[in-house]
């Protein structure tokens, strides 16, 4: 028999979207707050000299500058008020995701519900506080090191580059929480995902220029496109995958009534840290990279052995990469999902696996499942950012085409499409609710 639910789902349309007054109103709310963050990643540092930054820019965006870049939608290249963008926060909530796990103050707060969740977020404040002071002034002391960028250097313009950074950060965690509470989608990740979309034009305007020059063959260029198309698809197909385990509750007795046993899922997805490990597993190997691009070659000669080992393209670059992937999505995985607390959660309201245990066999049990897919999904991220990796290193294919880059633009628009259908969902009951009102009033 198909529940109410199911059968709203299989009719759901956009063109409802026109009676929902709510959703449009959050839709408008979400677009005016990204206008707002491009605007931001337009107005510049005081005393930066442009021609001279650029310069600068064109010999270090092969290292951790040029992710950072394609993360703050050019914020970077252009040194704006918010080149440090939401970084520093992300940083922080991992940072104090990881601390719950190994400190039991803040595991006992995340155990207590609405009123430890504030204070975890306030805690992340505080630390992105910190993270983006750290980063805004090596910003400004790297700029000043850089020859002719700042035209005036010396304690007041790392002063006001700090204030000015660390400002544009918090203003983009605010914006963020407001999009995430008043819009729709998730504000963090929506504000990387106009970043990287906003420079994607531009950069599938350099390939077809490159094309046009003869630097880029023209079946090179359709052999990419029909790739992206296909990784998208990928991707897509991926995301959506899920292990479901069977939950089975007995029967109870509430008063006089005898309820039988009802039976539900435990759904486990097959990738779930996400983009983190791509990430993190970029930032860490691009380190080298950056440094060098800054001392210019002028460091220890095992130094720049490493920087040219750890060269796009290298196979040591091309190994690393894709363990650390490896290594990054069992992490994060063991973080974000506990098998003990979830068979703790199942025996306390009666759940069980058929034929296995409650407690801790049950824990195993999911464990051992967790594991299992984590590979395959490990194995799906390294395909999916190791195939565009090479046509970066070998084809000259702009950085905006990378797997980590397709991989967040697609997680994203999935989850806000989820979500707009989700307020559809919502709207189409609420109509049923007063149809039915109606008709009960007009029998009366």
């Amino acid at each position: 028999m198909v529940s109410a639910a199911e059968q709203l789902a299989a009719n759901l349309n956009f063109g409802a979207l026109g009676k929902a007054e709510e959703l449009k109103k959050r839709i408008w709310f979400t677009l005016g707050a990204l206008l707002i963050y491009r605007l931001g990643t337009y107005i510049p540092l005081p005393g930066i000299n442009p021609d001279a930054l650029q310069d600068v820019f064109r010999n270090a965006q092969q290292g951790i500058i040029g992710l950072f870049n394609m993360f703050s939608g050019g914020a970077v290249q252009r040194m704006a008020i918010f080149a440090l963008n939401i970084m520093p926060y992300i940083s922080a909530s991992i940072i104090i995701q990881l601390l719950t796990t190994v400190s039991p103050t803040l595991e006992t707060l995340k155990k207590e519900g609405e009123s430890g969740r504030k204070q975890l977020n306030q805690y992340t404040r505080y630390l992105t506080v910190l993270l983006a002071v750290f980063q805004a002034y090596g910003i400004a002391v790297g700029l000043e090191a850089s020859g002719t960028v700042v035209s005036d250097p010396g304690w007041f313009f790392r002063i006001s580059t700090v204030i000015t950074l660390t400002g544009g950060t918090m203003f983009l965690m605010w914006l963020g929480e407001q999009i995430t509470s008043r819009g729709i989608g998730n504000g963090t990740s929506l504000i990387i995902f106009a970043g990287i979309v906003a420079e994607l034009p531009g950069a599938f305007a350099r390939t077809l220029e490159l094309g046009r020059q003869g630097a880029i063959s023209t079946p090179l260029i359709l052999a990419v496109l029909v790739m992206a198309v296909l990784i998208i698809a990928f991707i897509v197909f991926m995301e959506r995958a899920q292990r479901r385990l069977l939950i089975q509750y007995p029967k109870r007795q509430v008063g006089n009534k005898l309820y039988e046993g009802q039976s539900s899922h435990l759904p486990l997805k097959l990738n779930t840290s996400g983009v983190i490990p791509p990430i993190f597993a970029s930032s860490l190997l691009l380190i080298p990279a950056t440094i060098a691009s800054f001392t210019q070659g002028t460091g220890p000669e095992w130094f720049n052995t490493v920087t040219r080992l750890l060269a796009h393209g290298q196979p040591l670059y091309m190994f690393m990469y894709v363990a650390m992937i490896v290594f990054f999505c069992f992490f994060y995985t063991a973080i974000v999902f506990n098998p003990v607390e979830t068979a703790d959660n199942l025996k306390k309201h009666g759940g069980f696996i058929p034929g296995i245990r409650p407690g801790e066999r049950t824990a195993e049990y999911i464990d051992y499942v967790l594991t299992r897919i984590t590979v395959v999904g490990a194995a799906y991220i390294a395909a999916v950012c190791l195939f565009p990796e090479l046509l970066i290193s070998y084809a000259a294919v702009p950085f905006y085409f990378g797997g980590t880059s397709l991989l967040i633009v697609v997680s994203v628009t999935m989850d806000t499409v989820a979500q707009v259908q989700g307020h559809l969902l919502a709207h189409q009951y609420e109509g049923l609710v007063k149809k039915s009102k109606l008709r009960g009033g007009r029998r009366k």
